[in-house]
């Protein structure tokens, strides 16, 4: 007499001597949860993605909003955090941007200075009823400034000292040789860099070359590549540039402002 199997799937070969394994398929509520659970992923994907397209756009529309004010061939590097994406711009605002921006020109004797790189970081970044404004809660920024910039504006030759936060300036004449002096490179008020603490280094101090090098360090360089509202808070030296650290509270970033 014949007997029938079990209603199941048959799962691998049957040992010697006994019965084949069998497995029962999922319930009908199985099949349902494993349906949900499905469907919530692909929302889930879904709605990653939609964010993601949504976060690229901020940082598209940010980093072209700041190479217009700027005035940088390249358009910034932006990069906004947070999620969801979505509701942050539905409120008007982004938690985290960080931006960096290379090769930001002078202007003339209102942007004397280029900076070669500027990083910033704002936290609570809002924008107003006016499209090309916008507001953060906090800022903080470095720049960084080259020697060969620094000398182009200054008109005598930079570089790094032998100690550390200082400077080399070199001048040079016909006839009259080359003569270079050591200054202390700090942070000054209204965003300026002092060089001060100066003293000869090499070559004779003769007045023409004195007169060219007194005019150079004698007034602070003012740093106005940066957005409205920063505060230099301190100047180191490196090998090939000065570094610049700023931070600000309650910022507001216009294409009219004096460093845009």
């Amino acid at each position: 007499m014949s007997q029938s199997q079990p209603d199941g799937e048959h799962v691998g070969e049957p040992h010697s001597g006994d019965g084949a394994v069998y497995v029962s398929p999922p319930t009908r509520s199985g099949r349902r949860l494993i349906v949900v659970a499905a469907s919530l992923a692909a929302l889930l994907v879904g709605a990653v993605a939609v964010d993601r397209i949504a976060a690229a756009r901020a940082e598209s529309r940010t980093a072209e909003a700041f190479q217009d004010g700027m005035g940088t061939a390249d358009r910034p590097s932006v990069h906004v955090s947070g999620f969801p994406m979505l509701t942050q711009l539905a409120e008007g605002r982004l938690d985290h941007v960080d931006l960096t921006a290379h090769d930001i020109p002078a202007n003339g004797t209102t942007r004397p200075l280029p900076v070669t790189k500027l990083t910033v970081g704002m936290d609570g970044l809002k924008t107003s009823g006016n499209a090309d404004e916008a507001h953060a809660r906090s800022v903080r920024a470095a720049a960084h400034l080259s020697y060969a910039d620094v000398s182009s504006a200054l008109g005598v030759e930079v570089s790094q000292g032998d100690e550390p936060g200082r400077v080399n300036a070199t001048a040079s004449l016909p006839i009259v040789g080359d003569v270079t002096m050591s200054a202390a490179v700090s942070a000054a008020s209204g965003n300026r860099i002092a060089f001060t603490a100066a003293r000869a280094e090499q070559g004779e101090l003769l007045p023409p070359l004195k007169a060219l090098l007194d005019k150079a360090l004698d007034e602070p360089i003012p740093l106005r590549s940066v957005p409205d509202g920063l505060h230099l808070r301190s100047v180191t030296t490196t090998e090939d540039g000065i570094d610049a650290r700023f931070t600000g509270r309650s910022v507001t970033f216009r294409p009219d402002s004096p460093s845009a």
